[in-house]
């Protein structure tokens, strides 16, 4: 069975009639391996149910070269084992006779095959029910031919068009935005259906009803207070050979993570719908999961590359040996999710080539608060867990595993999934067969044989919408965007991977657990600078690569709060908004442990006038990186008032007097201990701008002002309040700051022009820490 991909269809009802199958790319790899075969199931299932059926394989090549092509193809399809022989050479024979090979190439060849079908419904008195496309074409052909479908090879009214679509689906979001408008220019919603051959997988589409029928079990440990972490894997042993053209543009992520991957995750986590057969319910919880993950990066993500990866691509894409792709073979990514229920849990999703063994599952891992003080072995002891097994690796079969210390779940589908009670003598993550409740279905089915059953009956819930695939890419796009010029650590490939791929969380990062063993054959200038001191504008200055910088500054930091709780008891930090200080927030959520962040009070330098829930709120970029990854009293945080009485930075409600107030009250002489700042390449500093008037609010704290940018509106300390402080740290960073700095160093005192320069402690001290980046260019 596994052979030859067979495949069994469940029996549904439809209107009867005549039905037409175009696989458009019917002389294909994906046709060759399984929709024929697919198709040849739900033919052999509807026979005599009233259905007829014609079946044409369209292809570019002309009909005398490519029927031979397709009918080859057919003569190898396999007969499911309920038929017999006998039965199986009448049932193939007639498959032979209704199937055809049509050119389809030009907007002609689809008018003709139109003519064709209704010459033929014509000829034999049928009436048609629909026409089904099956589109095994690259993604880039799909609008030309959806536009061909539309013009000239539409059914009747009376009759459904249904148009399958392969993966992928756009590479990004604005890709996918731009197919999706060009598709829904010809096609109706309800007429495609975006396949993922995971769907189809009967463990897939088991998990609701898995979640459904043990409900009562899993409700009260379905959430963060039980459940260590999630992970979903899919393992492969094969590399990209001969697929390097198709690869090399999209690499693992948009290959497995952002369809397959995602779909697990959403069906495992989402809320579950009080209808399993309401797919618009569904798709409503689908797409609320969706909208409440957190922002992924590269600190949320690690990268690989099999070695022979770029030799390969050299070879296939014809580049020369100086050529080197950055295409991740292997990634590995955490993922949280913004709610209540799941708050704090890691999703660990995985997926690489070349890797030790074929393997695909979801396991979640729940915690277990049993200590065993004499009988490690007992049951109650061992990891408690639920596992939906894809398939392959030590089980080899398509199960779901729940592990007895857990509870007895109820079976899943009574009709045709099984309870397993003969165990093998292997192990399954951790814990032997023994150990778990087993269920399985009865008969495996492929994938794409279920798929092509739901399509002939219109059943949508399988198939991706076009919400929940804009969703998906809003999702995955920035981590994309942010991973296109990382070079991915090389690995060997296979078993020789060792540990090398092994990646750890760090607070709500990742990173690799072992150094990748490197040989440096040309030392750079970056080998040959650590941290230096001197001076920059006659202060201070720290420079050093951005890694050290940062970590620098953090340190910087814990002696400035230490100094400050040993004198007066609290620590005031002012933190400036934009990119500035986000590599230094992420410092000081991960590394610097003994931080007294319980007498620590954190302000704001500037506020963007948009509520602070937004993405755009300096807030929220200050509590999404560092407030609620560490413990600090809910009263030490001092968000600016920018939104009052339902309104924005309206000069009416006195916003900036309010702030201004509540330092006077909290700060010691109005005076920080620390505020933290960052420079705009025109020379801004907190939102203080070369046009800012400040003359008539000399001693004024907090004022309104305005950006030459959107969005226009800003609430910033004033100089006044700035040079009061303690001390006073500038962070530049980056090879764009490189003009500014040099532009800087050859100004003297103050310049209307650079705001910047009107940062003069009067007692305090100023530092500047400028990465090498930035001084170098």
């Amino acid at each position: 069975k596994e052979k030859y991909g067979l495949c069994y269809i469940k029996r549904h009802s439809d209107l009867l009639g005549h039905v037409t199958v175009v696989v458009v790319g019917g002389t294909g790899d994906l046709a060759r391996k399984y929709l024929w075969q697919g198709f040849f199931q739900l033919y052999a299932d509807q026979i005599g149910k009233g259905h007829t059926f014609s079946f044409y394989g369209g292809g570019l090549s002309p009909t005398e070269k490519g029927t031979p092509l397709l009918f080859g193809i057919l003569k190898e399809l396999a007969c499911p084992p309920e038929l017999s022989a006998e039965r199986c050479t009448l049932v193939k024979d007639q498959f032979l006779h209704l199937s055809k090979y049509h050119q389809l190439k030009t907007t002609e060849d689809y008018e003709k095959l139109s003519q064709q079908i209704k010459q033929q419904l014509g000829q034999e008195g049928m009436v048609e029910a629909g026409r089904l496309f099956y589109l095994s074409v690259p993604a880039f052909a799909y609008a030309d031919i959806a536009e061909k479908i539309n013009n000239t090879c539409r059914p009747p009214s009376d009759a459904w068009l249904r148009v399958v679509l392969e993966k992928p689906f756009g590479h990004d979001l604005y890709s996918a935005q731009a197919l999706d408008k060009k598709l829904s220019d010809q096609l109706k919603e309800k007429e495609m259906y975006r396949i993922d051959h995971y769907l189809g997988k009967k463990v897939v589409s088991k998990i609701l009803p898995f979640r459904k029928e043990n409900k009562k079990l899993l409700d009260p440990i379905w959430n963060k207070h039980h459940i260590e972490r999630i992970e979903i894997v899919l393992k492969e042993t094969l590399d990209a050979k001969g697929r390097i053209q198709f690869y090399d543009q999209y690499g693992v992520i948009r290959d497995v993570l952002q369809n397959h991957l995602t779909e697990v995750m959403t069906l495992m986590l989402m809320n579950l719908p009080a209808n399993l057969s309401n797919s618009m319910e569904i798709l409503q919880n689908k797409l609320n999961f969706l909208a409440s993950l957190q922002h992924v990066d590269n600190s949320n993500a690690v990268v690989g590359q099999y070695q022979a990866y770029n030799g390969e691509v050299q070879e296939e894409l014809n580049k020369t040996k100086d050529y080197f792709s950055l295409t991740p073979t292997f990634a590995g990514v955490v993922i949280h999710v913004d709610n209540a229920q799941y708050e704090g849990i890691p999703i660990f999703m995985t997926s690489g080539k070349a890797l030790d063994e074929r393997v695909s599952y979801a396991r979640v891992l729940f915690k277990n608060d049993v200590f065993c003080i004499q009988d490690p072995n007992n049951v109650q002891c061992k990891s408690k867990q639920i596992i939906f097994y894809l398939g392959h690796g030590n089980l080899q079969y398509p199960a779901i595993l729940i592990s007895k210390n857990l509870f007895k779940p109820e079976l899943v589908s009574s009709g045709d999934w099984k309870e397993v009670t003969e165990y093998k003598d292997v192990n399954v993550l951790g814990l032997p067969l023994s150990d778990y409740y087993i269920q399985s279905p009865v008969t495996p089915r492929e994938a794409y044989c279920e798929l092509i059953s739901h399509v002939f009956f219109g059943r949508k819930d399988s198939f991706i919408s076009a919400e929940g695939l804009l969703a998906s890419w809003a999702f995955w796009t920035p981590l994309l965007e942010g991973l296109s010029r990382v070079f991915p650590r090389v690995y060997p490939g296979g078993e020789a991977n060792g540990n090398l791929l092994n990646f750890q969380l760090q607070g709500h990062q990742v990173a690799f657990s072992h150094e990748a063993v490197v040989n440096i054959i040309n030392p750079g200038a970056k080998d040959n600078f650590q941290v230096m001191q001197g001076k920059y504008r006659s202060s201070e200055m720290v420079s050093a690569w951005a890694q050290e910088l940062v970590e620098r500054l953090a340190s910087d930091l814990l002696l400035a709060a230490e100094e400050a709780i040993r004198e007066e008891g609290q620590f005031h930090l002012a933190l400036s908004g934009g990119s500035s200080p986000v590599a230094l927030l992420r410092a000081l959520a991960l590394n610097l442990y003994t931080f007294p962040w319980r007498n620590t009070h954190i302000w704001q330098v500037d506020e963007r006038c948009v509520p602070h829930t937004e993405t755009g709120s300096n807030f929220r970029s200050i509590h999404d990186l560092l407030l609620q990854h560490i413990r600090i009293p809910y009263f030490n945080i001092h968000p600016m008032p920018v939104h009052l009485t339902q309104r924005l930075c309206v000069e009416e409600d006195g916003g900036p007097a309010l702030y201004e107030k509540e330092i006077n009250k909290h700060v010691n002489g109005s005076s920080f201990h620390y505020i933290l700042l960052g420079v705009g390449q025109d020379g801004h500093t907190a939102s203080l701008f070369q046009d800012t008037k400040l003359e008539n609010d000399e001693e004024r704290l907090v004022i309104l002002t305005e950006s030459p940018i959107k969005p226009h509106q800003r609430m910033s300390l004033t100089f006044t309040a700035i040079n009061r402080a303690r001390r006073v740290g500038v962070l530049i960073m980056g090879k764009s700051k490189h003009e500014l700095v040099s532009q800087l160093s050859r100004i003297k005192g103050e310049s209307s022009k650079y705001p910047i320069t009107k940062v003069q402690p009067k007692t305090g001290t100023l530092i500047w820490y400028i990465d090498y980046d930035a001084l170098l260019g």
